[in-house]
C-alpha cells in the first residue's frame, strides 16, 4: 500500500480534487491525504460544484496545513504550485504537476482542470498498482 500526499498552496482546489479522485479510483488499495502550504478557509465553491457533477462531495472537506508529520507519512508527494514552500524530505518520491489554480475560475475551466487531474491520477494509480503499492 502506498501513501500519497497531494499538496498545493491553499488545499482548497487542486489537491482536494486529486485526493478525492484518487480515493475513488484505488478503492482502498492505497491511501491519500492532501494539504496546503497556506490553507484556505474552505474548498472553493466552484471546485465543490464541479466535483458534485462527477458524483464526489467535497462540501464537508476542510483545508489542512502541510506539516512534517504529513510529509513523513507519505511515500509519494504530488506537488501543484507550492514551489519552494513544499518541504523536501530525502527518500521521498516527488512528482510535480503543473496545474492552474481553479480559484475564481469559471466552472467550464474548473471542469477542464478536474479532467486533467483525473487523467494524471489514473496514470499514477496504474504505476502504483504495477509496483505493488
Amino acid at each position: 500500500m502506498s501513501h500519497v500526499l497531494f499538496v498545493c498552496l491553499h488545499n482548497a482546489g487542486r489537491s482536494q480534487m486529486s485526493q478525492a479522485l484518487f480515493e475513488r479510483m484505488v478503492d482502498g488499495r492505497h491511501e491519500a491525504r492532501s494539504a496546503g502550504t497556506s490553507p484556505g478557509d474552505r474548498v472553493h465553491s466552484n471546485v465543490v460544484a464541479v466535483m458534485q457533477e462527477d458524483g464526489v462531495d467535497l462540501s464537508d472537506r476542510v483545508p489542512r496545513l502541510l506539516d512534517d508529520d504529513l510529509a513523513h507519512w507519505a511515500d509519494v508527494l504530488v506537488t501543484m504550485g507550492c514551489g519552494d514552500a513544499c518541504p523536501v524530505i530525502p527518500g521521498k518520491r516527488y512528482i510535480d504537476w503543473e496545474l492552474q489554480d481553479p480559484k475564481d475560475l469559471p466552472v467550464a475551466d474548473v471542469r477542464s482542470i478536474r479532467d486533467d487531474i483525473e487523467s494524471r491520477v489514473s496514470a499514477l494509480v496504474e504505476k502504483l498498482d504495477a509496483n505493488g503499492g
